[in-house]
């Protein structure tokens, strides 16, 4: 992979996380304590579902990026769904 992409990608990782959000101000703060050992098996999963929904919304914003992604975008979400993959994030399932 090309280094300008994977810095790109890292970057935009980077913005997610610093987005001023409870939900990911919480999920660092876990990590931290984790990385002291002060971190329970729950907050873990907690921090790691988090973590999760911000990497599905950073693929999903690759997507709109491609070609035809008006055709491309609920045709990935549809064969995704058939093979029992989620990759819509939680936050806009409640939408």
């Amino acid at each position: 992979m090309n280094t300008n992409k994977l810095q790109k990608y890292i970057l935009k990782i980077k913005e997610s996380f610093l987005e001023e959000s409870d939900e990911n101000k919480k999920m660092l703060d876990i990590y931290f304590k984790y990385i002291e050992g002060d971190a329970s098996e729950l907050d873990i999963e907690y921090a790691n579902n988090q973590l999760t929904q911000i990497l599905k919304s950073l693929g999903l914003g690759v997507l709109v990026a491609l070609p035809f992604s008006p055709i491309t975008i609920p045709y990935l979400i549809k064969k995704a769904e058939e093979l029992g993959i989620d990759i819509i994030p939680n936050w806009y399932k409640r939408l």
